[in-house]
């Protein structure tokens, strides 16, 4: 059976789906700020990133900040849609490849609307002094909310729900299949983004475009998804952003 799953993954559809996936991380990799040159600008602030150039924000405008944090939702949450999407493979039907991509177009339409949200609370929050030029919180009170907030919706109803949905994509799609692969790819981008908005919103807190956080979170929000191992980090995973938060207030006292 394993046998046969790779071979079905060795479809063009999917080949290029690996692509792009490859794709947006490069791109990621490209324009992320070395650590180093973190480290500098944290020495001598503002003036050091005009003397680079670095386009903060307000000066690279609305438009390309949605660009950033649609590549950046691309490239962490299409990992974690994988095993949907082969279940969704696997239910077949003629003219496979097109219907694959057009759930794909409809689940990443979702996170486009999310980037729109992300980019104008990237702008605001910066314009009030909250965040730094590379998009990290300069705010011990905001990165402890952040951190509570996500932790406390590691617990809701809503998560639950959702996550029973992903963890579970073949009932998922049975449900919903009449209604074409656009409307089930929103769907499931909207089921996912009740999963992961809060942990995607912790960029502002890791530091936008931190190749370190960007990883760490997809694992975890992969894993999240996987029914065995994900009802066994969901709630430990919850204690544990509470906890540093109230690390993280401690420190500023």
């Amino acid at each position: 059976m394993l046998g046969n799953r790779i071979r079905a993954m060795s479809a063009p559809h999917w080949l290029a789906l690996f692509g792009a996936i490859l794709g947006a991380w490069t791109l990621l990799y490209l324009m992320a700020v070395p650590a180093e040159t973190r480290a500098f600008g944290d020495v001598y602030g503002a003036e050091f990133w005009r003397s680079l150039c670095i386009v903060t924000p307000d000066a690279a405008g609305y438009a390309r900040m949605v660009m950033m944090w649609a590549l950046m939702s691309a490239a962490m949450m299409a990992p974690t849609v994988l095993p949907a999407l082969a279940t969704y493979d696997d239910l077949g039907q003629s003219g496979a490849s097109t219907a694959m991509w057009r759930l794909v177009a409809g689940y990443l339409a979702i996170w486009l609307g999310y980037s729109f949200l992300a980019a104008g609370a990237q702008m605001t929050l910066f314009a009030a002094g909250l965040l730094d030029p590379l998009g990290q919180s300069a705010a011990a009170w905001l990165s402890a909310c952040l951190l509570a907030g996500a932790g406390l919706y590691q617990f809701s109803a809503l998560k639950e729900s959702c996550l029973s949905k992903c963890r579970h994509p073949l009932t998922f799609f049975i449900a919903h299949y009449e209604e074409g692969p656009w409307r089930n790819g929103l769907r499931l981008g909207l089921v996912c983004l009740g999963c992961c908005w809060a942990l995607m919103a912790l960029a502002f807190v890791g530091g936008v475009m931190n190749l370190a956080f960007m990883g760490l979170a997809t694992v975890l929000m992969v894993l999240e998804k996987l029914p065995e191992i994900g009802q066994r980090i969901t709630r430990p995973l919850g204690f544990g952003l509470i906890a540093a938060a109230g690390l993280v207030l401690s420190g500023a006292l």
